[in-house]
């Protein structure tokens, strides 16, 4: 019997980090796309190398994890390089890189109708334990992947994870994703803009988007395709599983439910029905270039995306999603625009249902921290000198009576270690979180981190001081960077650890990595202090 292909002859071969570093960065030559030749094939066949976009794995359970990957040969075309056709995909779970420990095997069928995407759902896999994976198609073996999943509840193991968000393809390298795989956290938590919707060279000048701002389903799939083809992503992908949330560059720029960013329609902008149109193809292209299980498929313009992930009675994580169900920003979304439309009742960043969930979530936890990864700035955000509310009005600014509701749910029921995890705004932030934060007397309640792009903003600089007026109109603001990067984080039953890691730029490749902060909650001790 002729012995598989594979996509990546070191894969398969070499071990710990170097072994997967191979895997995911063999067979890309970045050339503008980062794409590869790929070998021809017979007519029904599927090419020589269908795993250009690499592997990945997300959403563990003390049992399980999903593995995701696509098969697409020229991943810019319309139908990735594939047939038009049903393709069996083979994929198997071992305890070590060289599969002689196989501990789980199975199949799936990647299908034109869904890009020819891999949702495998595995179970029956031990809690807190590292897996690798792989997959075969027809005769051809994909990359390998590092994996892990959660421990198992009422264990109390300390948890390494990190966040991040923010990823322009035109305005940086992806040098961070790489520092973030080299530390092999547990998790990984994406926290929205994977990608920008933006035409090509709108954004900056660093690398270029493939084809125009993003509206049909073959747009967003090529759009997802190309970050794919990035190695800094793949490599991480394949070393970490991710817990991903979306915010709005996924599919347009601030939009808000069935509201596009540019919505008036005397304008000749998108109408409402025409912005379905486009969610929905946003959300299918989203599903299928995630490691998601098969539940979470959307239908027409709805994606259930928030859940619930138990790291044992070492932390709970509460996902949300405040872009499908929020209500349009008030004020036309202007900056530090204050009144009392922040404050309507009727207004909502999570809607009903999820502000709900979100309280049996908290109400139900038996994990020593609370955490709640989510996308934009939670705390008060006052640019504006004087007694002016100010805020950002994309933000829980824009929507204070949401954001009274979850601070009022701790605040009442007692909630300990609240701890909510940020994206979307391309610096660093430390906020001290209260229920009224025009009142610094008031009992604290729980911290916010809030993490930098990874290359949304370009470079950056090195300044540490936003201005004096955020200092004087946001006490409970602890500290701010301009850099990019991520946050690190280590959890234990007793405290809870994070590491500000920057690079200096991502204008050119190869910046190290450096801390440039640290700060730790004692638990039972709310807010931070410096490590």
């Amino acid at each position: 019997m002729t012995p598989p292909r594979t996509s990546s002859p070191n894969s398969l071969h070499r071990r710990g980090f170097l072994g997967i570093a191979g895997a995911a960065g063999a067979g890309a030559v970045l050339l503008g796309t980062g794409a590869a030749p790929v070998a021809s094939a017979a007519p029904g066949r599927v090419p020589r190398d269908p795993f250009q976009l690499g592997v990945a794995s997300g959403d563990p359970l003390p049992d399980g994890v999903v593995l995701w990957t696509r098969l697409a040969p020229k991943p810019l075309d319309e139908d990735g390089g594939m047939p038009r056709r049903p393709v069996a995909v083979h994929w198997e779970v071992a305890l070590d890189e060289r599969f002689r420990k196989v501990v789980r095997r199975g199949v799936e069928h990647a299908v034109p109708a869904e890009a020819h995407t891999v949702h495998a759902d595995v179970r029956g896999l031990r809690p807190h334990h590292e897996y690798y994976y792989r997959f075969r198609a027809e005769n051809v073996l994909s990359p390998v992947g590092r994996t892990r999943t959660a421990p198992a509840p009422g264990t109390s193991p300390t948890v390494d994870f990190a966040f991040a968000s923010c990823a322009n393809w035109e305005q940086g390298h992806f040098t961070a994703y790489r520092h973030m795989a080299e530390e092999r956290p547990d998790v990984v938590f994406h926290l929205g803009d994977y990608l920008y919707e933006y035409a090509a060279g709108v954004n900056g000048k660093v690398r270029t988007h493939h084809g125009d701002e993003m509206n049909t389903l073959a747009e967003y799939r090529a759009r997802h395709a190309q970050y794919k083809t990035d190695p800094d992503l793949r490599l991480l992908h394949a070393t970490a599983p991710f817990v991903v949330t979306w915010d709005d560059h996924e599919t347009d720029n601030n939009y808000a439910d069935l509201s596009p960013e540019n919505d008036d329609p005397g304008q000749g902008n998108d109408t409402t029905a025409r912005f379905a149109a486009r969610r929905r193809a946003a959300y299918q292209a989203y599903w299928e270039h995630m490691p998601l299980r098969r539940l979470r498929k959307p239908v027409d313009t709805a994606l259930p995306l928030y859940r619930r992930l138990e790291y044992g009675a070492t932390a709970t994580f509460s996902v949300l999603d405040t872009r499908q169900y929020r209500t349009n920003q008030p004020y036309g979304d202007k900056w530090q625009v204050s009144g009392p439309d922040q404050w309507d009742p009727k207004a909502t960043i999570l809607g009903d249902e999820q502000h709900a969930w979100l309280e049996r979530s908290l109400a139900r936890s038996r994990s020593t921290w609370n955490v709640v990864p989510q996308q934009i700035y939670f705390a008060n955000w006052d640019a504006v000198a004087g007694p002016d509310d100010g805020g950002y009005n994309d933000g829980w600014d824009g929507y204070r009576a949401s954001r009274d509701r979850v601070l009022g749910y701790v605040e009442e029921r007692r909630i300990d270690n609240f701890v909510v995890l940020t994206g979307d705004v391309h610096n660093n932030w430390t906020n001290d979180l209260r229920r009224d934060f025009e009142r610094p007397e008031t009992r604290l309640l729980g911290s916010e981190f809030v993490t930098t792009s990874i290359t949304s903003g370009g470079d950056g600089s090195a300044t540490h001081d936003p201005g004096q007026v955020y200092w004087d109109e946001n006490p409970h603001t602890k500290y701010y960077s301009s850099r990019r990067g991520y946050v690190r984080c280590s959890v234990s039953k007793r405290q809870y650890t994070a590491d500000y890691r920057v690079v200096d730029y991502v204008t050119r490749p190869g910046a190290p990595v450096r801390t440039d902060k640290s700060f730790v909650i004692e638990a039972g001790v709310p807010g931070v202090q410096d490590a």
